[in-house]
């Protein structure tokens, strides 16, 4: 059997959280990734989601990077079924080709969650600082919705990886939290 490959553009970039075989980095072309996704079973709960990622088809120019990890033969299915109850929150499983720097063959075909437009959770767009206002107030069982969006965009800075929407969306978050505390030393 050929090797099953996982491309993780969110959480999945710093914390996938299982093991595996590889890990690189890799990216996707043709797609934007975007807080257009609603959690109510990791960064918010029911009536009060947090935002997340997903990722949806942009233009030749664009491009998303991540991480791709390997599986082991032999705990791959279990890997996946964990996967699967993880992103149960609206995101499908779909396949990618995604480009690894320095892979001769060429890219690899990964397995990658993406939330499409007609599931229950998805929110859509709005604008940064709305999406920053409700990702400050939110919280559920994996955390705080702040950190999921601080981390993803440390790591892809660990990549040299630039996402205008991440880093801006970190600039809203940053001057949202620092007038919240100014006004409690007020």
């Amino acid at each position: 059997m050929s090797d099953v490959w996982v491309f993780g553009y969110g959480s999945l970039v710093w914390r996938p959280a299982f093991e595996h075989a590889e890990r690189r980095p890799g990216f996707v072309n043709g797609y934007v990734r975007r807080f257009w996704q609603g959690s109510t079973d990791h960064r918010g709960v029911p009536g009060a989601p947090g935002r997340v990622v997903t990722l949806l088809p942009g233009g030749a120019a664009d491009r998303v990077w991540g991480m791709v990890y390997r599986l082991h033969a032999e705990t791959r299915e279990a890997i996946l079924q964990a996967l699967d109850v993880r992103e149960q929150g609206g995101y499908e499983r779909l396949e990618f080709d995604v480009r690894v720097p320095d892979e001769p063959g060429g890219p690899v075909r990964a397995l990658t969650y993406v939330a499409t437009p007609d599931n229950a959770n998805y929110l859509g767009p709005a604008p940064l600082q709305q999406i920053a206002a409700q990702v400050v107030k939110s919280r559920g069982p994996s955390g705080a919705n702040v950190d999921y969006v601080l981390e993803l965009e440390r790591a892809l800075q660990g990549l040299g990886a630039e996402d205008s929407h991440v880093s801006e969306l970190a600039e809203h978050i940053r001057a949202l939290t620092a007038q919240d505390l100014e006004r409690g030393n007020e």
